[in-house]
């Protein structure tokens, strides 16, 4: 049997804090409704990228998803972390079917 263990952890509001890393990675942190800390380490040119996103939609939602990796003292690791911002589209809201049913049949 192959298992492989993959999460993402969706978030929205404002970016997480970045702290620059080695080999051009940015280190970020999330943590859950549960306090469970979630760090990883993402692309610095996909932060960029997710950094210019967040700040061009009106209403976004991210995700952070990867590997699951090694226990730490407060969560996990994400190990091969990536980073996606998503422009939130508002939903149109469907004419009254009751209404215009009222209309066609007066």
């Amino acid at each position: 049997m192959e298992v492989k263990s993959e999460v993402t952890i969706k978030f929205s509001g404002s970016l997480p804090t970045a702290k620059p890393a080695e080999n051009k990675k940015v280190a970020i942190e999330l943590t859950d409704q549960n306090g469970i800390v979630f760090t990883a380490q993402v692309n610095a040119k996909s932060w960029r990228k997710a950094e210019t996103s967040a700040s061009e939609f009106a209403d976004w939602a991210g995700a952070v998803s990867g590997k699951l990796g090694q226990r730490t003292e407060n969560g996990f690791e994400v190990i091969d972390a990536g980073i996606q911002i998503f422009e939130k589209k508002v939903k149109e809201s469907k004419p009254d079917v009751a209404a215009a049913e009222a209309g066609v049949s007066s």
